[in-house]
């Protein structure tokens, strides 16, 4: 259902770089179409018309015809031709230079996608936003093997290779979300490493990145479970993976967690984001996501309670 899905997404481009692709495929489709008929269409002919019959005597045999191979070598020149031309136009409008400075740093991990904002400042996971109508230059880069960044209504595929970024342009010409995926095999999880592009009115991105840049609102102080999740998720180890602007935790080895109940999904898309589904993952990431590398903690069920309190107050 995902390659099927994958498939109508290429046939639906929400953007100039993948449109330049598509085009090129119709036009070129339909010049192979008229090629496959007029060849067919030739050698029916050919059969009907000339097929040997009884009695009949062995057909005359020509040297050769100078106009005949003269037209049957100059028309594929000029199809090759026109082709080279149309596909030399393609990949100039697909792959424009990129500018010196990128607008996203996408960085793929095993299994999720970090994207920073270097020019704000914003971090966030497995969920990219983008202006309407105005094109973002991405750098692509893989912070352990290799990954492949792909949305198939935004763009084409790009690699994300360790040690050597790489650069693509992402557009949409219409607010929506478009779904991504990695398509280089890159372990156990690598079919549950999903993103979002989130498409918005240039106001709604602006606010997005403001309140991005904002740090976590600390829960009310007091005997509640939010409170006292917040403690604990400082007494254990999560803040040596994870980073929540505002408190002591400050690492990148996982997604940052400062606005996580803000995102739509758990995982890199295997499940969405919701209260339940975030009890689930706490209980045993293992069941949800197998290979993923957070450990089990064994939380008993008032620990699950006061996390997932204190995580759902991180919007």
């Amino acid at each position: 259902m995902i390659l099927l899905g994958s498939i109508l997404r290429v046939l639906s481009p929400a953007a100039p770089q993948p449109r330049s692709i598509y085009d090129l495929a119709l036009i070129s489709s339909a010049i192979f179409a008229v090629i496959f008929f007029l060849v067919t269409a030739t050698v029916f002919y050919a059969l009907m018309r000339f097929r040997w019959r009884e009695g009949m005597s062995d057909p005359q045999q020509y040297a050769g015809n100078r106009k005949l191979e003269i037209t049957w070598t100059a028309i594929p020149c000029v199809i090759v031709v026109v082709l080279f031309a149309l596909t030399a136009r393609a990949m100039r409008l697909a792959d424009p230079p990129p500018p010196p400075a990128a607008d996203i740093i996408v960085t793929g991990h095993q299994w999720w996608w970090e994207m920073r904002y270097p020019k704000s400042g914003a971090v966030v996971a497995n969920e990219i936003h983008v202006p309407v109508g105005r094109p973002m230059a991405l750098q692509v880069e893989s912070a352990d093997v290799l990954h492949e960044f792909w949305v198939p209504e935004l763009g084409r595929k790009i690699t994300a290779v360790p040690g050597h970024p790489n650069h693509i342009w992402i557009e949409a010409d219409q607010a929506g979300t478009y779904l991504g995926f990695c398509t280089e095999y890159c372990g156990t999880e690598h079919a549950w490493m999903h993103f979002l592009v989130v498409a918005e009115p240039d106001q709604d991105f602006e606010a997005w990145q403001t309140a991005q840049l904002q740090t976590a609102m600390a829960p009310e102080r007091g005997d509640n479970p939010a409170a006292k999740g917040a403690a604990l998720f400082q007494q254990l180890s999560c803040p040596a993976c994870h980073t929540i602007h505002g408190t002591a935790a400050n690492a990148r080895t996982g997604p940052d967690l400062t606005h996580f109940a803000s995102r739509r999904q758990l995982g890199a898309g295997v499940v969405e984001n919701t209260p339940a589904n975030l009890r689930r993952w706490l209980a045993n990431p293992q069941k949800v996501k197998p290979g993923v590398f957070m450990p089990d903690f064994k939380f008993n069920d008032e620990q699950l309670s006061q996390l997932v309190a204190y995580l759902e107050t991180l919007k």
